[in-house]
């Protein structure tokens, strides 16, 4: 994508465009968008910046290299900057709403059926077909951002390799290790010069099903540690929408065993086959815990950090966005985000293929993404599920 994005002309100036104009353009791609984030993030891209000349390409630049230094998920950060590009921070608010709205809406709608339906044998087949194709995807994306964010820069291999190890072998995403990154890359890369003048850097009467999840009622304190940690998610998780797998992996699996780990796996893979940020798994999950409730306060705890971010740093961000140590540090987020990523892929693979029939899902999927870079991965996904319904019959 940054070859595309340097073959933009600096000097476009961008096209007048109504704010309903804007809004229609990131509800389409909101209810129609897969690829996940460096999909979704190149389509902005082409679609605003080359096609509608809606927005300058310095803008956009500037708006991708802003979401990949933040936390929290790629694709919404970088549609609310591009709304408060457009109008401030009324144009942010509303862009990112309505670019979160239509997965949001189809996670909720999957869940209940998941919730109620989940236990039927056909469902548990179509499931056990799609989590093998979901580590395939999971692989070549780590193997995309590898090529793409690590390259050949043996520093960034050490930063991978760290957090990879430190994940697979923890099974949790230790965050702490991401900031570390980037500081050890900025000594590294980019030595600081200190200056003086440096820039200083419960049981609700008629209304229980809202708070019924998978394992039934929740209490108040379970929806009150779920808005906690989704919350944590959103304001601590750097990259791409798949480097938020790890840390979830951690605290729903492992840390407040909300979930099994196959309903982790297909929460996943809900948020993959549907349009939208990856990240609106959050949704999914939040359902599973604690009913529509749940959903919608891990929905808006998970988006609320890079909202936030968006509305409070938009405005001073041009200060620094060329500054040679703000650079360096995000090469070393990313590289431990991507390591994250990989190890969550170790963790999840080994759970996901438990036989012949999951493994050569997974590997024939995995060929198709590397050999027919054109097929839409919901539609793979949807052939893994049949798949998988048809060899799971008297398995």
């Amino acid at each position: 994508m940054d070859r595309e994005t340097a073959a933009v002309p600096s000097a476009a100036k961008p096209m007048p465009s109504s704010l309903r104009e804007y809004l229609l353009y990131f509800l389409r791609l909101g209810a129609f968008g897969f690829g996940g984030p460096i999909a979704l993030a190149g389509h902005m891209q082409k679609d605003l910046v080359e096609k509608r000349q809606w927005v300058s390409s310095q803008d956009y630049i500037e708006g991708l290299a802003f979401s990949q230094l933040s936390p929290g998920p790629l694709a919404a950060q970088l549609a609310m900057y591009l709304g408060w590009v457009r109008g401030g921070s009324f144009g942010a608010t509303l862009t990112g709403t309505v670019f979160v709205l239509p997965s949001f809406l189809m996670v909720l709608v999957l869940a209940a059926l998941y919730v109620h339906f989940g236990r039927l044998n056909w469902i548990q087949g179509i499931f056990y077909g799609i989590g093998a194709a979901v580590i395939a995807i999971i692989v070549q994306s780590a193997y995309k951002l590898i090529r793409a964010t690590v390259g050949k820069d043996l520093l960034l291999w050490v930063l991978f390799s760290t957090l990879a190890f430190t994940t697979a072998w923890t099974e949790s995403e230790i965050v702490w290790l991401f900031v570390p990154s980037g500081i050890i890359a900025i000594f590294v890369k980019a030595p600081p010069r200190f200056h003086p003048d440096s820039a200083k850097m419960a049981s609700f009467i008629g209304i229980g099903w809202l708070f019924t999840g998978v394992h039934g009622l929740a209490t108040v304190g379970t929806i009150w540690t779920l808005f906690q940690f989704f919350a944590k998610a959103g304001a601590f998780v750097f990259g791409s929408g798949l480097a938020i797998v790890p840390f979830l992996y951690g605290g729903v699996v492992g840390q407040f065993h909300w979930l099994t780990e196959r309903q982790f796996l297909d929460a996943v893979a809900v948020a993959m086959i549907t349009p939208g940020p990856v990240v609106i798994t959050a949704g999914f999950i939040g359902y599973l815990v604690a009913g529509p409730v749940g959903a919608t306060l891990a929905a808006l705890a998970v988006f609320a950090p890079p909202y936030l971010i968006v509305i409070i740093g938009a405005p001073y961000y041009h200060r620094f966005a060329q500054n040679r140590q703000v650079k360096a540090f995000v090469q070393g987020v990313t590289a431990a985000a991507v390591g994250a990523i990989a190890g969550a892929a170790f963790i999840l693979g080994r759970r996901a293929l438990v036989d012949f029939p999951t493994v050569l899902i997974a590997l024939v999927t995995l060929l198709l993404l590397r050999a027919a870079k054109k097929i839409p991965e919901p539609l793979l996904i949807l052939a893994a599920g049949i798949a998988g319904l048809l060899l799971s019959k008297g398995h």
